[in-house]
């Protein structure tokens, strides 16, 4: 069994391996899977997110997990928590969050791992409340912010997206202990 520190009846969570890159790049340089995001990623980029994802879990013992289903033993995205301090009005926060690539989509695999991930926050990590964002039009990810029981908290501008994006306009849901 691999490393995995959340595991659900479909899905294991665990830290990135230099293995992941590859797979991880090919999510992120998909317009699909990005079309919420202002652009894909390159894979410097992604090679950039995968150690950032490893310095927070070295740091803090949690990121946003590299995702395998368990049947398959193949890596389909992330799903975790992560340490944000960009200007929100709620900052700094616990976020949220979770990508996965096309095929895993449909399937309740992005609210199962959040489900976990919520239950792992609030009773190992001892948090009071996460926050989840995404812009306004993403009615996907705010779907499954509400299967999880998060609540609309604040609408904002994303202070990290220009303001002539329409992704600079977006929406935070929060949920408490």
């Amino acid at each position: 069994m691999k490393d995995y520190h959340i595991i659900t009846p479909r899905l294991g969570l665990r830290n990135w391996r230099d293995a992941d890159i590859n797979l991880a790049h090919k999510m992120n340089s998909n317009t699909v899977v990005m079309e919420y995001f202002p652009k894909t990623w390159s894979l410097k980029e992604t090679c950039s997110f995968v150690d950032r994802m490893k310095d927070h879990y070295d740091q803090y013992g949690f990121c946003y997990f590299a995702v395998d289903r368990l049947d398959t033993n193949s890596f389909i995205g992330f799903i975790g928590l992560m340490h944000q301090t960009y200007k929100t009005g709620f900052d700094p926060f616990i976020d949220i969050g979770w990508r996965l690539i096309p095929e895993a989509w449909g399937h309740g695999f992005a609210t199962e791992g959040a489900q976990a991930c919520l239950h792992f926050a609030f009773t190992k990590l001892l948090v009071d409340k996460v926050y989840a964002v995404a812009p306004q039009s993403n009615k996907k990810s705010q779907r499954v912010m509400q299967k999880i029981g998060m609540h609309e908290h604040q609408d904002f501008d994303h202070p990290n997206i220009s303001k002539d994006d329409p992704l600079h306009k977006c929406i935070a849901y929060q949920i408490m202990k």
